[in-house]
């Protein structure tokens, strides 16, 4: 009776570990996640340098790098 207990303990961790094995084989989830999409890049108005528009500062459609760079140019 031990001997068909253990059978079965092996058995059912042999399917398992299959299970877990057959699931790693497959497409990963990042492989079927779309790129991410390319930010605007903007030129700061004082110094030239580009950065995305999102960390941009910007005042009446002129962008700038920093709130130093802006201050210097708005003068």
């Amino acid at each position: 009776m031990k001997y068909i207990l253990v059978l079965l303990v092996v058995w059912v961790g042999y399917h398992l570990w299959r299970k877990g094995r057959m699931a790693d084989t497959g497409p990963s989830k990042s492989a079927q996640r779309s790129p991410a999409k390319p930010l605007a890049m903007v030129a700061c108005a004082h110094c030239g340098t580009h950065l995305p528009s999102t960390d941009a500062l910007q005042v009446g459609g002129v962008f700038y790098c920093s709130a130093e760079h802006r201050e210097r140019h708005v003068d």
